[in-house]
């Protein structure tokens, strides 16, 4: 199975401490990372970690067994999967462009709209989901129990059966040690002078001007304030967004705005995958800089880049990919 050596006293990942038994988990971070925050009742251990993960590869967990988190979620593709929208059970599609998982664990709300406040919950939602893996968590809970080594670990993690808390509680503690800290930015704020090409240092000085304002939204270490936007992307939007949750008009196509690390692997981009070059999103926020749509953050600011400025950026944006998880791919 991908990444982790052993269940039994050593994670290999490598942005993790794990002592053996049932210590807490300690996460290496950088620097310029805050610590996280784990949820009283779930602190993640390496046995919730090692039930985690193996459901998070398992098929077994959507109704036709067609379907793992994974198979949305591949960490050569810093966990997204390419798809504009991802096909679930019986090739049906989804309404969204499959997130990042990386840095999950940061999130106080969860998902595009905001609409899971504990990430401990947030994998009900594409279990139970018709278009992704479409059953039910009792019914999901009462296959597993019939696997020998699903109930081993569950005991071993939580001292109880497998059950609809382990699944989505183990899920999350996984989640939690997907972690994008060893980017050529990262190494270049702890130091490495070099890091950073001549173009991506120029980049930068782009991305934190005034000019294009791009961290009034995508600022802090993990290039995102975690809030909600509308940056213009239709005039009219199917999917309402963050109103779907709040029932206010003025939320009408806010969605969460994503983090930048691995942008450069994630596309296709926003919320329906509409975009499928990076080029294309910046020639997006050109455009609406200049002629702002109905109900458009006002953090979008007019702004022209000639070509240099162009390639600086995308430099740039080159400079936030980290390549540990597609090192480990089988």
């Amino acid at each position: 199975m991908y990444g982790f050596k052993t269940f039994i006293c050593l994670v290999s990942w490598p942005i993790l401490l794990i002592a053996c038994g049932h210590a807490d988990l300690e996460l290496q971070l950088p620097a310029h990372f805050p610590p996280m925050v784990f949820p009283a009742k779930n602190e993640p251990t390496p046995e919730k970690v090692a039930l985690g993960k193996a459901l998070f590869f398992d098929k077994n967990l959507s109704l036709d067994s067609s379907i793992a988190c994974t198979t949305c979620h591949l960490p050569e593709l810093a966990f997204t999967d390419g798809h504009v929208v991802s096909p679930g059970i019986y090739g049906r599609l989804g309404k969204r462009n499959t997130p990042s998982l990386l840095n999950a664990g940061y999130l106080d709300l969860v998902n595009k709209d905001g609409g899971v406040k504990r990430l401990d919950l947030q994998a009900l939602v594409p279990i139970e989901d018709e278009n992704e893996m479409g059953i039910s968590i009792l019914s999901l809970s009462d296959r597993l129990s019939q696997n020998s080594a699903y109930q081993k670990l569950s005991q071993e993690a939580y001292g109880e059966n497998i059950s609809p808390k382990t699944i989505s509680h183990a899920l999350a503690s996984f989640v939690r040690t997907l972690l994008s800290t060893d980017t050529p930015y990262d190494n270049y704020l702890a130091g490495d002078s070099s890091a950073l090409p001549p173009s991506a240092k120029r980049g930068l000085a782009l991305f934190e001007s005034n000019e294009l304002n791009c961290r009034a939204c995508h600022g802090g270490f993990n290039f995102t304030e975690n809030a909600f936007e509308n940056n213009g992307l239709h005039e009219n939007y199917k999917d309402l967004g963050r109103a779907l949750i709040t029932l206010d008009s003025l939320d009408h196509g806010k969605f969460r705005v994503p983090s930048l690390r691995n942008v450069t692997i994630t596309a296709p981009y926003m919320h329906d995958g509409s975009l499928g070059t990076l080029e294309q999103v910046i020639d997006h926020y050109e455009q609406v800089g200049q002629e702002p749509r109905r109900g458009q953050s006002k953090k979008i600011k007019p702004f022209a880049l000639s070509t240099q400025q162009r390639d600086d950026l995308l430099a740039f944006l080159h400079a936030l990919t980290d390549n540990i998880y597609a090192a480990e791919v089988p």
